[in-house]
């Protein structure tokens, strides 16, 4: 999907409120992540780290609440046509001599951010995963994930994935990003979830740096929570807890053919 059509843009960072810029990004930093070049777009003290998949943006001083931000470049234009949709926003402010940018909540008030503009140069093609592993997933806390996911589905309409037992589940597409709705108990807000294959590695790293953790917190399987200074939780999975997606080709078709004759 051409990322202008779609009506969020694409994804850009999960937007983090610190109050001690220097504390988080050295958290990252030391669990693998790298820090990206940014832009003077913001007048308040701003960091960004990434693992060459997800970037992890700390305001510090800007915002009040864990965002998922996303980049539009008709922002304006965009934003005329949600306010005619009934979006009703917490922020806006555009013009043509402002940086446009504007926020809303979902239904379970998680907060969105668009903005006109990258606010951070890209990660290099070689940054490697950091120790958590494989990032997959930003996890939402929801009441009714079905109900959460007619907001939603509007803003990111590919479902990629849905289990109904024991807990709701849905992930969808949401501007190239995986974007979970999870009912379970044990999710007290926006999350991010790793498959991490190297325990080894982040034991090594607890014992070094105290890192705040948790054993099996509970949240679908994860044998391991990470909490970052400011608060953000990121959990650890030996796997994807909605299993792995497998592509049936041309030559698996071939296959079930043959066997079948």
């Amino acid at each position: 999907m051409n990322q202008q059509k779609h009506l969020l843009g694409r994804f850009l960072e999960f937007s983090i409120p610190t109050t001690d810029i220097i504390q988080s990004l050295g958290f990252y930093k030391l669990l693998g992540f790298q820090e990206l070049e940014i832009s003077d777009v913001w007048s308040h003290k701003y960091a960004v780290v990434s693992d060459g998949d997800l970037n992890i943006g700390l305001h510090d001083g800007k915002l009040e609440r864990l965002a998922l931000t996303f980049v539009h470049q008709d922002l304006a234009r965009q934003a005329r046509s949600m306010s005619d949709h009934g979006f009703d926003f917490q922020y806006l402010n555009v013009g043509e001599d402002v940086f446009n940018e504007l926020g809303f909540l979902d239904r379970d008030e998680n907060m969105i951010t668009m903005v006109e503009a990258r606010t951070f140069a890209l990660a290099d093609e070689d940054t490697d995963n950091s120790l958590c592993g494989r990032w997959f997933e930003i996890s939402l806390s929801v009441k009714d994930a079905m109900r959460a996911a007619q907001f939603w589905a509007p803003l990111a309409p590919e479902l990629l994935r849905l289990r109904e037992e024991p807990t709701t589940h849905m992930r969808f597409n949401a501007g190239e990003m995986s974007l979970g709705l999870s009912e379970s108990i044990a999710l007290n807000g926006p999350s991010l979830c790793f498959r991490c294959e190297d325990k080894d590695s982040v034991w090594t790293a607890i014992a070094q740096h105290g890192f705040t953790f948790k054993e099996f917190p509970g949240f679908e399987g994860a044998f391991m929570a990470l909490q970052a200074p400011e608060g953000t939780m990121l959990y650890l999975f030996k796997e994807d807890f909605l299993g792995e997606l497998y592509e049936v080709t041309e030559t698996d078709k071939d296959e079930e053919a043959s066997e079948e004759e």
